[in-house]
């Protein structure tokens, strides 16, 4: 799981670029599920840019059947919520998540608080680095690149416009 801006270029953008003026930036986030195996986007998600990350997560998990298993989800430190977490061990899934740096354990009253606690038990005795490839978060660098690719292919041709 992952997310990426778009800039929305419209009319105001284009004037503002040949006749001058102040700029009105709009833009968009665009959240991922990727399988990482296949590569297939099994989620998406667009919202204005004020949205965060974390909030998204489980509505992207519910865009997958429910009769699909999902082994693990991998996102990065900014899903390291109780409501990410919760919604991974609802799915029956393995939550890779990296804990904040400044992270504390957390009463254990779900099965999410439960496995996050066992990932900072775990990536304070490991360290971090070895935490990562460890719990295979490092696979997470073949997936980053799609967002990159879909953005190349929502380009026009010759317009620099965003279709």
């Amino acid at each position: 799981m992952d997310s990426t801006g778009i800039k929305v270029e419209g009319e105001g953008e284009w004037n503002a670029r040949k006749h001058g003026g102040p700029k009105r930036r709009v833009w968009r986030k665009i959240h991922l599920g990727i399988d990482e195996q296949t590569l297939e986007v099994r989620a998406v998600e667009i919202t204005g840019s004020n949205v965060g990350d974390a909030p998204v997560l489980p509505d992207l998990l519910n865009q997958i059947p429910a009769d699909e298993v999902i082994g693990s989800v991998t996102a990065d430190g900014a899903y390291d919520t109780r409501k990410c977490h919760d919604a991974v061990a609802d799915r029956g899934a393995n939550a890779v998540i990296p804990p904040r740096k400044n992270a504390k354990p957390w009463k254990t009253v779900t099965a999410g608080a439960v496995a996050r606690n066992e990932a900072l038990r775990t990536s304070k005795y490991l360290g971090r680095a070895i935490w990562r490839n460890w719990s295979g978060y490092h696979r997470r660098s073949r997936v980053e690149t799609k967002p990159l690719g879909i953005m190349l292919r929502m380009t026009l041709p010759g317009s620099g416009c965003i279709a």
